[in-house]
């Protein structure tokens, strides 16, 4: 990590829903939390706890130089909806095929 810069990696306690037009596509009590410097809080979801039938793989891939390379899924309606790190950098080695989406309901 550069000087200044850091990412924690927690399990959450708070449940954690993903609810897009009144369809359910995560709901979970084994979220993690990832905190990163100048960067919104990111619960990733076991893939478990995750719609995947109602996800189309996109072709988008992203690079984050303290994470590494993202994968992205789809909905119809929605392009690369959900992210995931299926080879995270060691210090980040927990989020290892957790799936993140844009915006979810915490309670």
């Amino acid at each position: 990590m550069t000087e200044g810069h850091r990412i924690t990696v927690d399990k959450s306690d708070r449940h954690v829903r993903v609810v897009r037009d009144g369809q359910v596509l995560a709901d979970s009590d084994s979220a993690l939390l990832l905190r990163e410097t100048g960067c919104p809080d990111r619960y990733y979801l076991p893939p478990a706890d995750v719609r995947l039938d109602l996800l189309t793989p996109s072709g988008t891939r992203t690079y984050c130089p303290f994470k590494g390379t993202a994968s992205y899924w789809s909905l119809p309606d929605a392009p690369d909806l959900v992210w995931a790190y299926p080879e995270p950098k060691p210090a980040v080695s927990g989020i290892k095929d957790h799936l993140c989406f844009y915006e979810v309901e915490v309670g």
